[in-house]
């Protein structure tokens, strides 16, 4: 009995050491808050830094379509030099070379007076940079969802590894007492063998665990360029808000109207129908006026003897109408094609309010039945600790064997997972709602960030100060020995 005695003590002493160096250690690394993390994503991702270029391209558009509105001003001009033999029967029967030197130059202003055309394609860019402007908006949205999504999945990432290596050092701990209560003829070989079995399942548990912590590492890094090593993780008794207001339908019609999907859509669908009118304006004649000042010089000419140089000056001002007759069937196949995508835009609006409406139900379902959930594993969560507490004194009194004590860790450790899951789950269906709405911006993450406590590496939530898996049944060991 006093072997038994000191193996506990010392396994006590040696959990005690590792968390305490686990504590100094995680004391010097640096943490990073979700805020942190989606400025340095800002930054860095590949996909939001292209929707910020595609916005700029588009802004280019609005001064090239006004630009069909505004006068145009060129300069044209030549200077040659002809060399020529001309011959002049009946005045000179020889030819006489005749070389000349000649250059031009005209300036020339137009201004258009009437180009319907060209109003409604100024129109049409407007629609195309307000459509680029919502579609710039989601996808701040969609960066804002895509970190805290990743950022959440490594903190429940990180809760699953804390609870299996919580429940493999419990297992640990009951597969010792089933082989020190077999030693001394109080347990059976078959508790020894259960708790074998469990230990290694919760051992491979915990390798699977480690693998995919280091895989939504790796799928935050892909989003940031470099995940920082901890992250702070919601503080334990946080409440998290619920929606403002509580109607599920006034986010459905703030959805509705509000998506940054739904108001692409709309601007897509007026502007396919200022593409329309402009295809129509080409049946319509247009009225430009025209200006020009000129110069000319040549030298000689080629078709008189005589040599003398001529210069000209021109001024010419006057408003040129053309009118289309036949265009071999282009403007009406355009006009054509304009209508059928005007269709097709109303039928994708319809489609994006539909999706939006019920994005927004869906979050806000999320939302409800995700504090439902909590509530329920809290709950569960004390009925697990009871259930370990009295399987464990059962099994001391002799009325419940091992299995039994194994498989009400087992559950403990599963609800506190889930519970930790569900609570990053309730956070992300909040975010989720707001996007659906298109108000989601960065200060809810400043909002999520003020729920956040300090940055991950020191005891997890799952265990006390010392590192020790916190049950609530200190002083179990003892009753064994």
């Amino acid at each position: 009995m006093a072997k038994q005695r000191d193996a506990v003590r010392a396994r006590r002493i040696g959990w005690f050491g590792l968390a305490a160096l686990l504590g100094l250690a995680s004391g010097a690394a640096q943490g990073a808050d979700i805020l942190e993390v989606y400025r340095l994503a800002q930054a860095s991702d590949p996909t939001f830094q292209g929707a910020r270029y595609t916005l700029q391209a588009a802004e280019a558009k609005i001064p090239q379509a006004r630009a069909g509105l505004l006068p145009t001003v060129t300069i044209n001009g030549s200077d040659n030099q002809t060399r020529a033999s001309t011959s002049y029967p009946g005045i000179l029967n020889d030819p006489v070379a005749r070389d000349v030197n000649a250059w031009t130059w005209t300036l020339q202003l137009t201004q258009p007076l009437i180009r319907v055309q060209n109003l409604y394609a100024y129109r049409e860019s407007e629609r195309v940079v307000e459509q680029a402007r919502a579609q710039y908006a989601q996808a701040e949205q969609d960066l804002i969802q895509r970190v805290a999504q990743a950022y959440f999945d490594v903190l429940v990432a990180e809760e699953a590894v804390a609870a299996a290596d919580a429940q493999e050092r419990a297992m640990a701990q009951q597969l010792d007492q089933a082989r020190h209560g077999f030693d001394a003829g109080t347990d059976a070989i078959t508790d020894v063998n259960e708790a074998q079995s469990k230990f290694d399942l919760a051992r491979a548990q915990r390798v699977a665990a480690s693998n995919d912590l280091e895989t939504k590492r790796a799928e935050l890094g892909q989003i940031t360029g470099r995940p920082p090593r901890f992250l702070a993780a919601l503080k334990p008794a946080v409440v998290i808000p619920r929606p403002d207001p509580p109607d599920v339908e006034a986010w459905v019609g703030r959805a509705r109207d509000n998506n940054p999907a739904v108001r692409a859509d709309q601007a897509a669908l007026a502007a396919a129908w200022a593409e329309e009118a402009r295809n129509r304006a080409e049946y319509l004649p247009t009225v430009d006026l025209v200006a020009s000042y000129g110069k000319n010089y040549a030298s000689g000419s080629l078709t008189t003897p005589q040599d003398f140089g001529t210069e000209q000056r021109s001024r010419v001002a006057g408003v040129r109408v053309t009118i289309p007759l036949y265009s071999g069937g282009a403007t009406g196949a355009r006009v054509d094609e304009a209508t059928a995508n005007e269709y097709k835009a109303r039928t994708e609006l319809e489609a994006a309010r539909r999706q939006a409406a019920t994005d927004a139900r869906k979050a806000y379902a999320g939302i409800v039945n995700g504090r439902s959930q909590i509530d329920a594993l809290d709950a569960a969560l004390t009925s697990s600790l009871s259930a370990v507490k009295g399987n464990r004194i059962g099994y001391r009194l002799g009325i419940r064997i091992n299995l039994d004590v194994l498989n009400a860790e087992e559950q403990l450790f599963a609800t506190r997972r889930d519970l930790a899951k569900a609570r990053y789950d309730m956070l992300m269906q909040g975010l989720k709602l707001k996007a659906a709405a298109g108000v989601l911006t960065e200060a809810d993450v400043a909002t999520v960030n003020g729920l956040l406590a300090g940055a991950r590496g020191g005891p997890s939530e799952l265990s006390d100060g010392g590192g020790n898996v916190d049950t609530g049944l200190a002083g179990h060991d003892s009753a064994h020995e």
